[in-house]
């Protein structure tokens, strides 16, 4: 399975990269396009010296969490909710009698190699902030946990997405606001938000496990809402319930499936 995804992707990326001049301003766009969330951040912070509690750098540091697993779905797998124009365009049928996975198919369709400056940013910001902190060296396992757990909530998002459409065609800008909506939701400290919202993306949509609650844990902070301290360690049971979730959603989406004939 990952050797044929590398193979189309790789397969788009030197259609692509057949432009140089526009593959590089693409990919600078992209970048400077990214820029502009850490920049509000920044005027946020020429304002005031925290935000919720949170310092600088810690809200840098839960942005960036959350920006590298997010960027890196957005890259390898945000296709995926182009299913809607397939069906329509009548194309869904190609993907479906070829021998590769329907998923996989459509999560490297047009792959976009130019954002990978997004990608480099995220990592940027989060490795500034992991430097400026300093946190407790006994905390950092949590690091790669966090952002697996990350990959693992916004691929099953999208999936999710995808899967929406086979019933609700016109789904994209409806499900984006879980996905695009997701990743802006959580830049920021969760106390911030109302006591209500922080529960839904807690135990409904476990966005708080994308960087909220293990970010806790590595800044070693009290949760401000009163979370049990062992809810800090639940992200990857969660992102395995929602991907379990998710896998399913989408085996129905293809099953109830009517193919155009074409």
């Amino acid at each position: 399975m990952v050797r044929t995804y590398v193979l189309l992707a790789w397969t788009w990326t030197r259609a692509a990269a057949a432009y140089p001049a526009s593959f590089w301003l693409m990919t600078v766009l992209g970048l400077a396009v990214a820029v502009t969330d850490v920049a509000v951040i920044l005027v946020v912070f020429a304002n005031t010296t925290t935000l919720a509690g949170f310092s600088r750098e810690e809200v840098l540091f839960l942005y960036g969490a959350a920006g590298l697993p997010f960027t890196l779905c957005d890259m390898f797998v945000s296709n995926i909710d182009r299913v809607s124009q397939h069906i329509k365009a009548g194309t869904l049928d190609t993907f479906l009698i070829r021998p590769a996975g329907a998923w996989l198919q459509l999560a490297t369709d047009r792959f976009t190699a130019t954002r990978i400056g997004r990608v480099l940013q995220a990592g940027g910001v989060l490795g500034y902030a992991l430097t400026a902190l300093g946190p407790d060296p006994g905390r950092l396992w949590m690091l790669p946990v966090m952002i697996a757990t990350g990959v693992v909530i916004f691929t099953s998002l999208w999936t999710l997405a995808g899967a929406l459409q086979f019933v609700l065609t016109g789904a994209p800008e409806v499900v984006n606001s879980f996905t695009y909506g997701g990743f802006q939701l959580t830049q920021y400290p969760m106390s911030i938000y109302g006591r209500d919202l922080v529960r839904g993306v807690t135990y409904v949509l476990p966005l708080a496990f994308v960087n909220w609650q293990p970010a806790l844990y590595v800044l070693d902070r009290a949760d401000p809402f009163g979370t049990p301290g062992f809810t800090r360690f639940l992200g990857p049971v969660a992102a395995a319930v929602l991907a379990l979730l998710a896998a399913l959603a989408w085996r129905q989406g293809i099953r109830h499936y009517r193919s155009t004939g074409s």
